[in-house]
């Protein structure tokens, strides 16, 4: 049955290094036309490295052959490699973080370096003058998001003003307009919400037995086994094994992923609600354009409060106003030391008082990637190293951050290596690092899951139940359900900026239970 298929891309003795560190190591790789094919491995195993050179945005160090419908495939750039090196439906990717630039409209970022196609008037040699006729550009831009369901983005608005399920959103519409006959999907269903998961797959279906074929990279292993037809584990920039969907099971792919079987729970064993009494972070009637109406609750120490639903409930904007980097149009947001209440007014304020926050946008909003994970580390805890708060001594800074890399067994080189060099999971380690080393005793956690695989995910949330027995207050927003009931005291549920409901932690909670009031 197998000889049967048609092979559409071939990679054979692929190797990538990057300076001492060799990130795929004689890699060989066989993509079918009409088949969707899962890449699953921990953090750095090498998975978006392969497909990356595969749709042109890194060259091999060595490769002994790599060809695409047949022909020797080496693309100059993700742009040729989307236009099959000049010869049309080539391979596109939409990469983990954000692939979209904020500075201009969604129409000018979907018809980025095309332009030219909607100038006012054209030579009879082809070539357009002219200013760009923005109805025209606006209306295929409309026509382009609505070829994947998308109904909800205006086409003019600026790409800033989007949220981050939105934009990409807006990415997978431009790659798709180019009719690529393979896609590489890396880690974008973690950017997504249940409403932006139905539009990814409705594309993968689209797909799925066709002459095209998908290249389907998550973490989420539940996930990946449901949407994809076979299923290759990367170790260590090696491929482990594949798995056809006869042969699935979670534990072995598990054990092929990290060579080794998970030790001990992956959530929390307990199934009662637990925390004591005294109050960290109290909101009352919060209110922040139409996505935040009215909102109140109160957050305690040594408690686990999940708040869930879908994308665009408000859930996400919540979390940025509660850190105070939003102000509110109408309500407050108090953090409390003992007795003592205090407003939360900007970032500034929550800093002071041992706020911490993990944006679910953490490329953009929680790190500074061209800087030094010592310097991303070391910048919220000053008062914990200076002398006097303003003697800053080398020693001390480095004996501070070292702390922090060596308890989160954050994987780097060392302390000076680039935060944009990480994987996925040692960057949210990173961001984990600087709340956690300055002492913070409440944390907002937006998605802080997002984008690690299994054995990270494991250790962060062992993590969170360490900070929970410790009297830490953790707010965790996500977009995952099997987390939010796996680490949660309470669970708020959000829907058109409102809490539609209030669940207690319980063994018979289901999501069933839960979806009915998300959508």
């Amino acid at each position: 049955m197998q000889a049967e298929r048609q092979v559409i891309l071939q990679i054979k003795g692929m190797t990538k290094t990057f300076g001492p560190v060799t990130a795929l190591k004689d890699v060989d790789l066989t993509l079918y036309r009409g088949d969707v094919l899962g890449l699953i491995g921990e953090n750095g195993s090498g998975k978006s490295t392969i497909t990356s050179i595969a749709a042109g945005m890194q060259k091999p160090t060595k490769v002994e052959s790599m060809q695409y419908k047949g022909k020797d495939w080496a693309p100059s750039s993700m742009l040729d490699a989307l236009s099959g090196c000049g010869e049309g439906k080539g391979i596109g990717m939409i990469v983990q973080e954000s692939g979209t630039i904020a500075g201009i409209s969604v129409a000018e970022n979907i018809f980025l370096g095309e332009l030219d196609k909607f100038r006012a008037w054209r030579f009879k040699n082809g070539k357009t003058f002219g200013p760009v006729n923005k109805k025209k550009m606006l209306k295929a831009a409309a026509d382009a998001l609505l070829s994947v369901g998308i109904t909800d983005i205006n086409p003019s608005a600026p790409m800033a003003s989007l949220d981050f399920q939105a934009r990409k959103l807006v990415e997978i519409a431009k790659v798709i307009l180019k009719d690529p006959d393979v896609i590489v999907i890396d880690e974008t269903s973690t950017a997504l919400a249940h409403d932006g998961r139905q539009i990814l797959y409705n594309v993968i279906n689209k797909f799925r037995g066709t002459e095209k074929a998908v290249i389907f990279i998550s973490h989420d292993l539940d996930e990946i086994m449901e949407v994809c037809d076979t299923l290759t584990v990367l170790r260590d920039g090696n491929i482990i094994k594949t798995f056809e969907r006869k042969d699935y099971d979670a534990d072995e792919i598990r054990k092929a992923m990290i060579g080794r079987e998970l030790q001990g729970d992956y959530y929390r064993s307990d199934f009662e609600p637990s925390h004591g009494d005294e109050v960290a972070l109290e909101c009352k009637d919060l209110v922040y354009g139409d996505r935040v109406k009215g909102v109140s609750f109160t957050l305690h120490k040594g408690e686990i409060l999940g708040i869930g639903g879908l994308a665009h409930c408000g859930m996400h904007t919540l979390g940025k106003v509660l850190f105070g980097a939003l102000s509110p149009d109408g309500g407050s947001v108090s953090v409390f030391d003992g007795e003592k209440k205090t407003a939360v007014k900007n970032e500034a304020v929550a800093i002071k008082h041992a706020v911490g926050y993990v944006s679910k946008d953490r490329d953009t909003e929680s790190l500074d990637l061209p800087a030094s994970i010592k310097d991303n580390i070391a910048i919220a805890g000053m008062d914990k190293y200076a002398i006097g708060r303003f003697l800053i001594l080398d020693g001390l800074e480095k004996k501070y951050v070292d702390e922090q890399i060596n308890s989160l067994s954050i994987k780097c080189s060392d302390r000076n290596q680039l935060v944009q060099q990480l994987s996925g999971g040692n960057k949210q380690k990173v961001v984990f690092g600087k709340w956690i080393g300055c002492g913070s005793e409440t944390l907002i956690l937006d998605c802080p899951t997002r984008g690690v695989d299994i054995g990270v995910k494991q250790a962060m949330y062992h993590l969170m139940t360490k900070l929970k027995q410790e009297g830490k207050a953790i707010l965790l927003i996500s977009e995952e359900m099997p987390e939010l009931m796996g680490m949660s005291d309470r669970i708020l549920i959000m829907k058109d900026g409102e809490i539609k409901k209030d669940f207690s932690r319980s063994r018979e909670l289901s999501d069933a239970d839960i979806i009915g009031y998300m959508i």
